[in-house]
């Protein structure tokens, strides 16, 4: 029998692959908040909670809130919300989001195992696996998780308790600090960030979005026509790329917001920059707590920072006409 290896926060080559395909299904259930089954050879119980599998080797399986049980045969499984309950044979990978994977006796699971909030349990202490496959397990936020696949649109629209507001405070102050702490670094970049974002606001926006769909299609077609080793490299330079521009790009525009609000409505502290900081600070937490409108804020976000990064060293291209 092989022997299962548990994994917890390192990246490898399966990981990232695994990972990925995980975050791609999960946006997959969440857009569609339904249950993509194609023409597999199912059943649902009385209460609509359980989902069985019969003999379905050729169909991936992607459920939202749901137990899945399979029964005879799938080829992948991936669940956000939901257990998933393996007594028969998975040729593929097998992935949970805010759940728990069980491997009954004499059942076999033939690609990686990925549990994000959740656990794997098999009932043998060998389980039937592949040799050379992954079990990665992160076994945090599984009650938020769970939750979050039950009702999706709770992200969108958030419920206003102490923990909220707790957490918005905690946010404003952590940004406030990154805030005064990169332009006590780097206070000419976002000087001339801020620069450019008043000339050309529209071609900054424009190119910022069409570099973040770029992105998004580049780990997507990295993923399948390259290596492992390669795709896993790509994607993560990617993901820190985008990170760095979320930063730049909401740097910039708290101190922007806030020198705009501070001129226009608080003039004789126009010169205070600490003052502009938290003004802006302030404004944009509001703005990413509300409902709905926070996803136009953080795309807002995204696309200003890609942009001002792309077009950091292209001076010409934001000069006014």
């Amino acid at each position: 029998m092989p022997q299962i290896e548990t994994i917890q926060l390192r990246f490898t080559d399966a990981f990232g692959r695994a990972l990925f395909r995980t975050i791609i299904a999960a946006a997959v259930v969440l857009l569609l908040s339904a249950v993509a089954l194609a023409s597999a050879s199912f059943t649902t119980s009385t209460d609509n909670e359980d989902l069985q599998v019969n003999d379905s080797p050729e169909m991936s399986v992607i459920a939202v809130a749901k137990t899945v049980v399979v029964k005879q045969s799938a080829k992948d499984v991936f669940v956000f919300g939901g257990d998933v309950v393996i007594e028969g044979n998975v040729s593929g990978d097998v992935g949970v989001i805010g759940g728990t994977i069980s491997q009954k006796e004499g059942a076999f699971i033939g690609g990686d195992v990925i549990v994000i909030g959740g656990a794997y349990k098999p009932d043998s202490q060998q389980p039937l696996r592949t040799a050379g496959k992954e079990t990665i397990v992160f076994g945090i936020l599984e009650d938020e998780l769970r939750e979050l696949g039950r009702n999706p649109e709770s992200i969108l629209s958030p419920s206003l308790t102490p923990t909220f507001f707790a957490q918005r405070v905690l946010s404003a102050l952590f940004w406030f600090v990154v805030t005064l702490g990169f332009i006590t670094i780097a206070p000419g970049a976002v000087s001339r960030a801020i620069a450019r974002t008043k000339l050309t606001p529209t071609k900054i926006a424009a190119v910022g979005l069409a570099g973040l769909i770029a992105s998004l299609l580049l780990v997507t077609t990295v993923s399948t026509a390259l290596p492992e080793y390669l795709s896993v490299i790509v994607w993560l330079m990617v993901v820190g790329l985008l990170m760095l521009a979320y930063l730049f790009g909401r740097v910039t525009l708290q101190l922007s917001v806030g020198k705009y609000i501070q001129k226009h409505l608080l003039p004789g502290y126009k010169s205070n920059e600490t003052i502009a900081i938290l003004i802006g600070v302030i404004v944009w937490t509001i703005l990413l707590s509300l409902p709905y409108l926070w996803i136009f804020g953080v795309l807002t976000v995204f696309a200003a920072g890609t942009g001002l990064v792309i077009t950091a060293r292209n001076n010409t291209s934001v000069r006014p006409a």
